[in-house]
């Protein structure tokens, strides 16, 4: 009685249960297996799979390195333009009681940090204890160096088009013989960088087909190789949601393995290069570096890698599944 009790009371929790539930438990439960025989699949062909996962991890790399390079480029770059100055080389005839008075109103525009006056005999103390001509100095009858005024931009406008606005604004000022400011270098770097990221967005986009292409065409064979066991599955009335499914979960394990592999070529890639770039920016006073991915680039990567194998895998079971129905068996 008491077992009879027990297995009525397990009917009735069983048939309480809503039935949207057990559709849901039993929707996981497929996903969840499927899953795990994909990725059995791929382990039982392992010299396949990493020939794939290379292909892929070579693809995308590539791109991201680039990618890096550029975002490293950006930053020394910006680094500069943070340290750039402007110069002025006040008039001969300037005084100086007027290059002070020069001096508070450039201090007065909102878009300068700092101005800094070098009058004309510190200036030539300078070049006299810097050149090592203090004996040819010696002979000359009066200073010829000019007053001068640094200007250090403000924050907001230590960038190429701020620096020039300043520029213009220096030059207009009574006094002020000439302006100079080394930026010219600095716009063709930021035109080729521009151009570079052009590029590089556009090899992107391409290795992208390219990694689609090659995941389409590796689950079109796999299509293939199964062809009979997707046949019986729509003879007993298999969706094409659960024949297709198999197949985009093997797409999206070679886009996980693709990203992984990527992964680890970029770390050794940056590994290989770090010491020979910090001595090249050691030899030119420069602090740059190259950095590699964040812990968030690294899984942005990783997920877009599979959903380019989902993709791949979407589209070649778009392509493919269609030809097959089960009329073929009859015809056979």
């Amino acid at each position: 009685m008491a077992n009879e009790s027990r297995r009525q009371q397990s009917r009735g929790a069983k048939s309480g249960r809503s039935p949207w539930r057990e559709q849901a438990e039993s929707y996981l439960s497929h996903h969840h297996k499927v899953a795990r025989d994909s990725a059995r699949r791929l382990w039982q062909s392992p010299l396949a799979s990493m020939m794939t996962w290379t292909v892929m991890g070579v693809a995308l790399a590539l791109p991201v390195a680039l990618m890096l390079l550029l975002a490293s480029l950006e930053g020394v770059s910006a680094g500069w333009e943070s340290s750039a100055r402007v110069t002025a080389y006040l008039g001969d005839s300037v005084s100086i009681d007027e290059a002070q008075a020069l001096k508070a109103t450039v201090t007065d525009d909102s878009r300068v940090a700092e101005v800094e006056l070098i009058d004309r005999d510190t200036a030539l103390e300078e070049f006299r204890a810097s050149s090592g001509l203090e004996d040819a100095l010696d002979y000359l009858d009066e200073n010829p160096l000019p007053h001068t005024l640094l200007v250090t931009p403000s924050e907001s406008s230590r960038t190429a088009d701020g620096v020039e606005m300043l520029l213009t604004v220096v030059e207009g000022l009574d006094g002020v013989e000439r302006v100079q400011v080394d930026l010219g270098w600095l716009q063709r770097l930021n035109a080729m960088t521009d151009l570079l990221g052009r590029a590089v967005w556009a090899l992107a986009m391409l290795l992208a087909a390219a990694v689609v292409l090659v995941i389409g065409n590796t689950v079109r064979l796999a299509i293939e190789n199964r062809r009979d066991e997707i046949l019986v599955a729509k003879l007993v009335g298999g969706t094409d949601a659960f024949v297709r499914r198999p197949f985009l979960y093997t797409g999206a394990w070679f886009g996980l393995g693709g990203g992984i592999v990527a992964l680890i070529l970029l770390q050794l890639s940056l590994w290989w290069l770090s010491g020979p770039v910090e001595r090249l920016a050691g030899l030119y006073r420069s602090e740059f570096s190259l950095n590699g991915l964040s812990l968030d680039g690294a899984l942005a990567l990783i997920i877009a890698a599979m959903l380019l194998g989902w993709l791949g895998a979407w589209l070649a079971v778009k392509r493919h599944l269609d030809d097959i129905e089960p009329g073929e068996i009859a015809g056979g």
